[in-house]
This record gives C-alpha cells, structure tokens and sequence, in this order.
C-alpha cells in the first residue's frame, strides 16, 4: 500500500496544503463570541464567498414506496435520483422512516453540548490527526479560512460493538453525557439503515444488481458530525463551511430551519430551501468512483446568519477501511463519455489518511488523489487522466 504520510508528494496549491493550526482560537471564547469585526482567519476569498440569488430545484423523493416493495415507485425514485446525481449529485427524501422524535432528541442533546461551558467542550477536544471530538473552527488543523462553526465527531462501524457511540461520550465527556450517547447510537444505527437503502436505489439507478451496494457497504466505517454555527457580524465575508465536495460515499444531513446549505451547479451557487420532514443526500467522492464517474460528488458550502445560530446533523457513510473501491464490471465499458476507468482502485483508508495528513478537503481532492496514487504507481491499463473525472461545473 502507498505511504500517504510525505507532504512532498503533493501538486497541489499552497491553499489547499495543510497549515500551522491557529491553536488559540475558539468560537466559545470571550474574544470571539459573536465580535463586531470577524479575526482574518476567518475571511474567505471574494469567489469563495459569492452571494447565492437563485435556489436549487432538487428533487423531493418520497421513500415510501421503496419500504412498501411498491415496483413503479421504486423505478419512479430510481429515475429521479439518476437524473439528480447526473446533474449535481444532491436531492433530498421523505418518508425515510426516521422517527422525528429521535430527530429532535439528537438536537435537543446536542444543544446542550455546544451550550456547556468551554471547558467541558474541551474534554473532548480533536487531537491533531483523529476523526473522533470536539473542534472549534478547526483550527487544530488550519490556520487561515477557518469555517465559523464548531464541531463535535465520532466514529460509527457497522461490526463494532452495539454500545461504541454510549462509551465514546462517556469516555470522553463522562458520565452525564451517556443519555446523549445512547441518542446518537440509536441516531447512527437509523442513519446506516437508511444509506443502505438509498444504496439499492442508486444500484437501480445505475442498472448494476440490485443489492450489490448494499453489500459492498454492509461493513461500513462511519462519521457522525454534529455542527453549530453561531451568529455572525459579518456573515458575508465568511463561511461556516467552505466550497468542497464530500470525500465520503453519501452524506445523509438533517438541518435546521434557519437554512445556509448552497450547492454550486451550472456556474453558480444555488440556495437550498429546508424542508422540515426532509433528509438531504449528497454524493461524496468515493461513490463517484464506484459510479465510474458517472455519478457527480456534490460540491457544496455552509454559509452562516448575521442573527440566528444554526445546527445540523451530518452522517458520512463510507465502505470498510481495507475496501478496495473499484466500479462495478457493469460500469467499466467505455465510450467517448465514460472511458473504461476514471480513477485508479483505492481504499478508504488511504484516502482518508490522504485528506487528514497531506491535502485539505475541497471541489477537487478526488483529482488530486488519483493524480499521486497514479505517481506512486504504474499506470493502470485503460486508465484515462484524473482530469477527465472532474466535475466541470
């Protein structure tokens, strides 16, 4: 396997190296708590942060259907999806089967995480290098285009033990936060039923055997993300996440309805309206490449209010660390379109240690991946440049 622990190997753009960390930085912190003028680690680009006018005409796909084995609504929600993730990779689902009360329990606990004071936050700070705690603007990582938000991460696999969410919190917070472990268990475990779902329809979608994602995910390695995006003075020169594409399979998100999502297609960033009964879906990087390239990775960013604080729920399914990802035989006859092979095989491992140690997650980490996997190795027989899979929106 590639070692991908050297920086040198990169051709990347100095932006998108990773940085000294601004360690002393805390959206929580008296000297940031809502100030009148935003510190300049926390200005973005004048193209980064490009007001959005126009809003997303996603599709809105009912599920109910697909649980009851109804046929026609199965193909129905198969060609509505097909005809999204060609176009930008993002739709949203109803009648997902999600318990709204679990829902609000996970905001409900949450909340009172991101309210607690500093201190207690920071028992379960991110080390430098782990997937797994709290952060505030990721400043344990970067020192300039922090995203105004904090964040608290934790680990969900699918062959691990049925209480690891309720030992993480306990562990890391202590014993008061195990009723908000035993939430995000049961959160998890309703979030990955749900992704194996949507993976036999985006296998339908595709024309390749029904379960096949569904079985290649059966082991899978996930994160759950909760984040809190407090009020901003000067919310037009920020982000609460900047533009990128998940390096994921499928993000599944529940938001809040204060809005702030935008996915950028046919040159522009879109607004994406919040529907209260709604899951968002979004195709990540590693199931772009499953798809061959057929399927495009949303690229999307977080913008944050002048006066309300926001939350979401994000859920980033992805295959067994040691899964080779490599498109399905169906996928791979080429045509003037869809050359045979877009991306070299990898595994998630490996990309994963890719964007934590070596390169920061944006539109086109997938291409930067695959152009050094490609420089570390012979190249493979009918492989086309990584450049032909980018997305040219």
């Amino acid at each position: 396997m590639a070692d991908t622990s050297s920086h040198s190997v990169l051709s990347s753009p100095r932006d998108n190296a990773l940085q000294t960390p601004y360690l002393h930085c805390s959206l929580s912190s008296p000297r940031l708590e809502n100030p009148q003028k935003v510190p300049t680690q926390f200005l973005w680009p004048a193209e980064d942060v490009e007001c959005a006018l126009d809003e997303l005409n996603e599709p809105l796909i009912d599920l109910q259907g697909f649980f009851l084995g109804d046929h026609e609504s199965i193909l129905c929600a198969a060609k509505e999806i097909k005809k999204a993730c060609l176009s930008h990779g993002f739709f949203q689902v109803v009648n997902h089967g999600i318990d709204p009360r679990l829902i609000q329990g996970a905001y409900d606990n949450i909340g009172a995480f991101f309210r607690s004071p500093l201190e207690t936050k920071l028992r379960a700070t991110k080390k430098r290098g782990s997937l797994s705690g709290y952060s505030s603007a990721h400043s344990e990582r970067f020192s300039s285009k922090l995203p105004w938000k904090e964040t608290l991460s934790f680990g969900f696999a699918a062959s691990s033990p049925d209480e690891e969410v309720i030992e993480y919190f306990k562990s890391a917070l202590g014993p008061d936060f195990g009723q908000t472990g035993k939430v995000y268990q049961k959160y998890c475990e309703a979030m990955k039923d749900l992704a194996l779902g949507i993976m036999e329809l985006l296998a339908i979608s595709l024309g390749v055997e029904r379960l096949h994602y569904r079985e290649f995910f059966e082991d899978s390695c996930s994160i759950m993300r909760c984040n809190y995006y407090p009020p901003c003075k000067e919310p037009s020169h920020v982000l609460g996440t900047g533009p990128h594409r998940d390096p994921n399979s499928l993000t599944i998100l529940h938001e809040d309805q204060v809005g702030g999502l935008e996915v950028f297609t046919n040159g522009k960033w879109h607004k994406v309206r919040p529907h209260p009964d709604a899951l968002v879906i979004n195709i990540g990087d590693t199931f772009m490449a499953l798809s061959n390239g057929r399927y495009r990775s949303c690229l999307h960013r977080a913008v944050v209010n002048e006066y309300k604080e926001r939350m979401s729920l994000a859920f980033f399914f992805s295959p067994a660390v040691d899964k080779v990802v490599r498109p399905v035989q169906d996928l791979l006859h080429g045509d003037s379109v869809f050359p045979a092979r877009k991306y070299p095989d990898f595994t998630w491992s490996v990309f994963l240690r890719f964007i934590r140690e070596s390169y920061r997650a944006d539109g086109d980490t997938l291409l930067h991946f695959s152009r050094w996997l490609l420089s570390q190795s012979p190249v493979m027989p009918s492989l086309q440049d990584p450049e032909m899979g980018r997305d040219p929106s």
